[in-house]
């Protein structure tokens, strides 16, 4: 996070003595990126949040990838993976894609508390395609909505609680997520042609303070073997901090306060960035005007990502460019590095006068190749690859 906040008591002065009423003494805690050479924030703890008293082996759910070969576009229809059933906001995700930079899960909550969780690979942005409820953390409450990006930093206790059931895309990264440095001014303020700004982002308002003893934590974390899980159980409760001030804490930015940058003709996907990490970007298409110019084709031209994979989760709306590809709010589609990809056949046409596109997206485009999780194999179609041939057979090829 790039701009500063105060919530609750800290000292006047940082690293100086910051005392109860009682005269007991809270504890510091620094954290810190880059080991402490950028952004950070000072919370001031009731206990001590180094005092563990057990430590497990918390068995991750099925993290095992497998590459996409033969090479394929392919279209998985996420609202088939839970069809009836509800699962934990962080222990029942399922991996749809991933690489050694980012993964990418679906899972639906019904409304009870997950567990307290903490991603110590990277941060975390989790899209709410719908639902609402709250994440408490130790930075406080932060509540959510349908079309939040929940921005939650890496190292940070945090549990989910649903008010509805809620379906959640969370991407995972080895890395920080952060606004684009293009929309940055060079000292981290949002610039006037960024399509948000700091009024949109929405972060905790008062701390939270949670009474409690022996409170497990899981803990996501990196070993030589990939990505392992393990159950730490606390002397004291985590959510014990009585006030914090710094540039890293959690926010929500919905997708509804997202400003679609628009031109005479088509334009590309980098107008439409909301975030980036280490090697991927995270970006969003909304309801907007379409291009303008008198013989403007408004639906995307074909185009090969020679750097990238496409990865686009379909919120809502009439998604023009996949019309007859069987795609539908819920679906997510690949197109990879090495197959050019483009509008269904009679997609251009068809959408030749348009002035308006009805459709929400979130699209993620990664710079290494994305393999399948076990979520990914068990609801690819099997069918969307051959859905541009078999629609020009049908006799709606341009």
């Amino acid at each position: 996070m790039v701009h500063y906040r105060s919530i609750g008591e800290v000292p006047r002065t940082r690293h100086t003595q910051h005392r109860d009423s009682d005269g007991n003494l809270y504890r510091e805690e620094l954290v810190g990126e880059e080991g402490f050479s950028s952004n950070s924030s000072l919370l001031y703890h009731r206990g001590i949040p180094s005092a563990i008293v057990a430590s497990d082996v918390w068995e991750l759910p099925d993290q095992t990838l497998t590459p996409n070969h033969p090479l394929r576009p392919l279209h998985f229809p996420l609202h088939t993976l839970f069809e009836g059933e509800t699962a934990d906001a962080v222990t029942g995700r399922r991996l749809v894609l991933g690489n050694n930079d980012v993964r990418m899960a679906y899972v639906v909550t019904g409304t009870e508390p997950s567990s307290i969780y903490r991603n110590a690979i990277g941060d975390e942005c989790v899209y709410v395609e719908s639902g609402e409820g709250i994440v408490r953390t130790v930075f406080g409450v932060v509540p959510y909505r349908a079309g939040d990006y929940v921005m939650i930093p890496r190292g940070t206790d945090h549990q989910w609680v649903p008010s509805v059931s809620s379906r959640l895309f969370p991407v995972e990264a080895n890395s920080h997520i952060h606004p684009p440095k293009n929309y940055l001014s060079r000292f981290g303020q949002l610039l006037e042609h960024a399509p948000y700004c700091e009024r949109d982002l929405h972060g905790p308002v008062a701390p939270l303070l949670v009474e409690g003893e022996n409170v497990e934590v899981l803990v996501k974390h990196r070993t030589s073997a990939g990505v392992v899980g393990t159950r730490l159980v606390y002397a004291t409760h985590a959510f014990d901090v009585v006030g914090w001030d710094g540039c890293i804490y959690p926010y929500t930015f919905n997708i509804e306060d997202y400003m679609p940058i628009t031109g005479k003709v088509h334009q590309p996907p980098p107008v439409h960035q909301v975030f980036e990490g280490h090697n991927f970007v995270i970006c969003n298409f909304l309801p907007r005007k379409v291009d303008y110019h008198p013989l403007a084709i408004p639906v995307p031209y074909y185009h090969s990502n020679v750097d990238s994979d496409e990865v686009m989760f379909y919120v809502a709306g009439d998604y023009e460019a996949r019309k007859g590809s069987g795609i539908s709010a819920g679906s997510i589609s690949l197109h990879p590095g090495g197959h050019s990809h483009g509008p269904q056949p009679g997609a251009a046409e068809g959408s030749l006068g348009a002035e308006f596109f009805d459709e929400t997206a979130v699209m993620v485009d990664t710079f290494a190749p994305l393999e399948l999780g076990e979520a990914g194999r068990a609801s690819d179609d099997g069918a969307y690859a051959w859905s541009w041939a078999k629609a020009a057979q049908g006799g709606r090829a341009l």
